[in-house]
């Protein structure tokens, strides 16, 4: 059987794969927070027919050699943490990163999550919550009778309110951020949320606007940096490329349906 049958497939296999990631770009163009995948891949196992540098005569060598290669496959996905751009809101518990860091919030079985997403909302016990239910951490916790139009967040995440019937600004927490050294290593697990993994390196902790941090900003989100123009090109190249590959299949069975014809 034809190697370049194999190799061709593997092709076709890669740019699926490749189609996949860019699907999912574009599927995530209007999510808040959104970070976009960007496929990697590497030549596969080569067949060494003859070795370069082989003694050709007493005085001389093979300067190349012959090698055949097997196709290609995934290699990495990686995460793009580049900036999104900000969009105003207006809601005040609305939160916008500019800047390298995550939010950290607790889910429901108490383990740690980090997201970008800072569409935040008020629950009935007035905590800082997703959209999900998961409480901010550190947690905030809003007073018991506030003026919510006075609700504040300064870009070093500091938060305040006025009570009612009281002109005094009252301190009622502070938002703390997180990065880490490799942030591709997060593990993605959906809802806008990353855990951390071996390869992301444990948490650094800091206060907003301060030691490289990001400055938060009130009324703001930030939206996803997938650019729809750039996928769609990626998508036209992974297309061409996959044609392409099942034309070199198409091919390599009209080259056997040759050979398989000597006969008669």
């Amino acid at each position: 059987m034809m190697r370049s049958l194999w190799t061709a497939a593997s092709g076709m296999i890669t740019q699926q794969f490749n189609i996949d990631t860019v699907s999912n770009n574009l599927s995530n163009v209007n999510t808040t927070g959104f970070k976009k995948q960007r496929a990697e891949f590497e030549d596969l196992l080569y067949q060494t027919v003859l070795l370069a540098g082989t003694p050709a005569t007493e005085v001389t060598e093979i300067p190349t050699g012959i090698q055949v290669g097997h196709g290609a496959k995934v290699s990495a996905t990686q995460k793009m943490f580049t900036q999104g751009s900000l969009q105003q809101t207006e809601n005040l518990t609305d939160i916008a990163l500019e800047g390298e860091g995550f939010f950290k919030v607790r889910l429901y079985d108490g383990t740690e999550a980090y997201t970008r997403d800072g569409s935040f909302k008020m629950d009935s016990n007035r905590q800082i919550v997703t959209s999900n239910g998961y409480f901010l951490d550190p947690p905030v916790i809003l007073p018991d009778e506030f003026q919510r139009e006075t609700l504040n967040i300064s870009q070093d995440g500091r938060i305040t309110v006025k009570l009612i019937g009281d002109d005094d600004i009252v301190d009622v927490g502070q938002i703390e951020l997180y990065r880490f050294v490799n942030p591709a290593g997060l593990q993605s697990i959906g809802q806008n949320l990353f855990k951390v993994t071996g390869a992301s390196g444990e948490e650094i902790p800091g206060q907003p606007a301060m030691n490289g941090m990001a400055k938060t900003h009130q009324g703001f989100l930030e939206m996803s940096n997938v650019k729809v123009v750039e996928e769609m090109v990626n998508m036209i190249v992974a297309q061409r490329a996959y044609e392409t590959n099942s034309k070199a299949i198409q091919t390599s069975d009209s080259m056997l349906g040759t050979a398989i014809g000597l006969k008669r």
